[in-house]
């Protein structure tokens, strides 16, 4: 869901109810860490505190017994059944050691023969197979320098694997059938397939580990109506004789088993080009016009990123395609990236958003991840730390300064909300599942750590050490000695400290900072108050930046014990001290100020978040003129986001305290370049009393931004007008997620049983994070119109909370189901959901 629309939105939540489960990161935006004082909860001495790392077993790379070197697979489709036919020619040859048999991952499968293959002939092999490893054994003993071919005649049934999965990757079938029988309203059919972590044995036998690599041929038998996508380049398509089309894809250069894909459906091929390298963006054929809006910084991207890194896109070529119901936000698979249906925005929808940074994310994946991999989860920052910080380096170079930095802000709230309850190394051996690696520390933390690397190092350093980290490791498995060796290979620094401290151990550091100043001599009192029990006393170089006299002065320290005082001269009182004056750190920092500072801080510091740290403090602070005053500066700020904060701080002054900032707040509600900021304005004229503005409302509801459309009739509703009803079933046609919330919203509590209707027909065309949140006003609207607790209504949401494979919708569907609990069937139904349901955080919720 996009992040600003939350403001607008967030009414439905608190009209329905309130939720025990948080919302999923990947698809409902955190709030910005504009309060750059986080602060997590100490636990009391004697006890283990809630976020101290868990006692797991260690986990190691796997072991390579044989080389996987090529894949061959033809396959087919039995749509009704959910199967994939395939016919698997792999070629190997031992790893070191002579091997007589061979292991193979094979999830779920029908194995119907296991030949040896020599040209055209085959021998049977004797084999094993348990549902999850085919156990083959050979015809002789094969040594390193031997090659053999093995040929696997087999059936590929995901649906009838167990369920599994996390929270960024939502289940773990690796091949996924859409609307398979085309029963499905407004649903296109579609095949795909997710192979992160391992899940690719689902739908081809492998050796499924990330330090195993191997080159692929893929035929892909479909009909003909269907495109297809694979990696590498397609070199033909074939008609067969039953009607049926074969589809050639061929991927020469070696990648591991879990980025192999394939991609088909009813698509739009949009073509691009960067350099002499072929684009592809595959998109439903409603978004044609928009695909290059969408994705069309693509080609500029893939020119950025080369000429940083020293090292140009490596891949044949580069496709984009989106499909509906992924179970992710998206994957970086070998030069044919997939992504979720919420990047197809149509042209209006443009006006308020990107997907900017998720393209940049899995792009940059192409070299940290795809080219050079992870040897083993245990070292998945080695990919999702590059890819996060991708985002900062795009943001920062088309977007400016401003941007990158909101971004690094949001991704260290994400990390210190993570913290409150784990903290784990970011390299770690030691995890209960694989799929725990994907969390806050390996995307959010090891961005901001690789942050403070290139800080560290200086720009030019930090890019040299990359191009040859990615030259000296390409095609290969790495672990994070290889990162650090490259960077110290280039730098000529030992930087074993930096590795352990950010890389290898838990935690953050939380400082307390205290300013004094007499005879001419400015101290700062630095203390690391993390739990020293758990997280190492860190070596911080930082920079202090001292204003004194109107004169800015930055001056380099290093903290590197647990209580240590530097001290600087200045002629006169500092007007303000900024520790940490680049924003680069990783961590807590309690260092109070006065309002003086903090209004200094503001117009003088020169970087978002000392600005929005300024205006988050002072906002209970609105009495004092100068305070206000700085609230006026902000609103006419050149960054959008300071904008809005200025606007949602100033909304909370009354009616009458408003006076002097309302005609702004209206011409910002009119005029601003930014629908978001738009959208804020609105929302604050509403708080001042609807009638008075109810034409900037009107206006407002015709807005070519939906963001600013949905508060607009927001705040019409407000008005008390007698044509409200009128006015928002204009509205009721409307697919857009934040008009049909912001109409959720005030049917929630003010329609009657006419809107049933309405709500079902939204519902069973949501998605994701809106499908949340209209949950929560349909249970609004259940509890205010006993006559519409149907057995329909009671089966739809039952089926949502049963099947949605979201655990955030399944406990929004399952609360609105609790408005109906008096009544028998219900109450047997909630017991079914509960006795059924697997996922630990909802029966945690469940449980209360």
């Amino acid at each position: 869901m996009n992040h600003r629309f939350l403001s607008i939105v967030g009414l439905a939540a608190a009209m329905a109810f309130t939720s025990a489960c948080s919302a999923n990161k990947a698809v409902v935006d955190t709030q910005a860490a504009q309060d750059v004082k986080r602060k997590v909860a100490v636990a009391p001495a004697d006890t283990v505190p809630a976020w101290a790392p868990k006692k797991h077993q260690f986990n190691p790379s796997r072991t390579n017994v044989h080389d996987l070197l090529h894949t061959t697979l033809r396959v087919g489709f039995d749509w009704e059944k959910q199967y994939l036919n395939g016919l698997a020619e792999l070629r190997l040859k031992p790893y070191f050691y002579p091997q007589d048999s061979l292991v193979l991952d094979a999830k779920g499968m029908d194995i119907h023969s296991v030949n040896l293959m020599k040209g055209f002939d085959a021998t049977p092999l004797q084999y094993a197979y348990d549902g999850q490893k085919l156990r083959i054994k050979l015809d002789k003993t094969y040594t390193r320098n031997e090659e053999y071919v093995v040929e696997i005649d087999y059936t590929a049934k995901p649906n009838e694997l167990p369920a599994g999965g996390s929270d960024a990757i939502t289940a773990d079938k690796g091949l996924y059938f859409i609307n398979p029988l085309g029963e499905e309203p407004n649903k296109p059919q579609q095949i795909w397939t997710q192979g992160e972590t391992e899940a690719s044995s689902a739908w081809f036998p492998t050796i499924d580990a990330p330090n195993e690599r191997m080159t692929q041929d893929i035929y892909i038998t479909v009909d003909p109506k269907f495109t297809t996508l694979s990696n590498g380049v397609f070199m033909y398509s074939r008609k067969n004789a039953d009607g049926t089309k074969t589809d050639y894809w061929r991927q020469e250069l070696p990648h591991a088993p879990y980025l192999a894909m394939m991609a088909i459906g009813e698509f739009a091929q949009v073509k691009d080009k960067w350099r002499d390298r072929e684009l592809t963006y595959y998109v439903e054929p409603e978004y044609q016009g928009t695909a290059k809006k969408i994705f069309g910084n693509t080609p500029e991207m893939m020119e950025f990123f080369s000429k940083k890194l020293g090292v140009a896109y490596p891949w044949p070529k580069y496709a984009q395609v989106v499909v509906r119901d992924y179970v992710s936000g998206a994957m970086e698979n070998t030069s044919a990236s997939v992504f979720m249906e919420d990047l197809q925005l149509n042209e209006r929808e443009l006006l308020d958003k990107n997907w900017d940074g998720i393209i940049a994310h899995e792009l940059f994946h192409q070299w940290f991840g795809d080219y050079v991999t992870t040897e083993s989860w245990a070292n998945l920052p080695l990919n999702e730390a590059f890819a996060n910080y991708s985002e900062y380096l795009w943001a920062e170079h088309k977007f400016g300064a401003d941007e990158a930095a909101y971004l690094q802000l949001d991704e260290l709230g994400q990390y210190l909300d993570e913290a409150e309850t784990k903290r784990e190394p970011l390299i770690r051996y030691y995890y209960g599942d694989k799929e725990d690696m994907f969390d806050a520390h390996s995307y959010a933390k090891g961005g901001r750590v690789l942050h403070m690397l290139r800080k560290l190092v200086g720009d030019e350093a930090f890019f040299a050490s990359l191009n040859r980290y990615l030259t000296d490791n390409k095609f290969s498995a790495v672990e994070v000695a290889e990162l650090r060796m490259a960077f110290e290979d280039v730098t000529g620094m030992d930087l074993m400290w930096f590795f352990d401290q950010w890389f290898m151990q838990p935690g953050h550091p939380e400082l307390q900072v205290a300013q004094t100043y007499q005879n001419g001599q400015l101290s700062l009192q630095v203390k690391q108050v993390q739990d020293t029990a758990y997280m190492p006393v860190y070596r911080l170089p930082l920079e202090v930046a001292v204003w004194a006299g109107g004169k800015k002065t930055t001056y380099p320290i290093v903290v590197d014990k647990a209580n240590q005082t530097f001290t600087f001269n200045t002629a006169t009182k500092p007007e303000l001290v900024l520790f940490d004056a680049e924003q680069q750190l990783l961590g807590t920092v309690a260092h109070e100020k006065s309002e003086q500072e903090l209004l200094y801080q503001f117009y003088h510091a020169g970087q978002l978040a000392p600005k929005l740290e300024a205006l988050t403090k002072l906002e209970e602070k609105l009495q004092n003129p100068e305070v206000l005053k700085m609230y006026q500066a902000a609103l006419k700020d050149d960054y959008w986001r300071v904008r809005s904060t200025g606007i949602n701080a100033l909304s909370n002054l009354s009616q009458e305290q408003a006076g002097v900032v309302a005609p702004t707040i209206k011409q910002m509600a009119l005029e601003d370049e930014k629908g978001a900021v738009r959208a804020d304005a609105v929302l604050a004229l509403a708080g001042w009393g609807g009638e008075k503005y109810k034409a900037v409302f009107e206006q407002a509801m015709q807005d070519s931004s939906y963001q600013a459309a949905a508060a607009g009739i927001m705040a019409y509703a407000g008005t008390g007008a007698a044509d409200i009803r009128e006015r928002l079933r204009q509205f009721e046609e409307e697919k857009n997620e934040e008009i049909v919330l912001a109409l959720a919203t005030n049917y929630a509590v003010q329609a009657g049983p006419e809107k049933y209707d309405w709500f079902v027909r939204q519902i069973n065309q949501a998605k994701g994070g809106g499908l949340y949140y209209l949950l929560q006003s349909f249970g609004a609207f259940l509890a205010g119109n006993s006559e519409t607790n149907t057995p329909e209504a009671i089966n739809l949401l039952a089926g949502i909370a049963q099947n949605h494979r979201m655990y955030y919708v399944r406990a929004s569907a399952y609360q609105a189901l609790m408005v109906m609990s008096e009544r028998p069937e219900v109450q047997a139904l909630l017991n079914e959901i509960r006795q059924n349901e697997t996922d630990k955080r909802l029966l945690e919720m469940y449980g209360q």
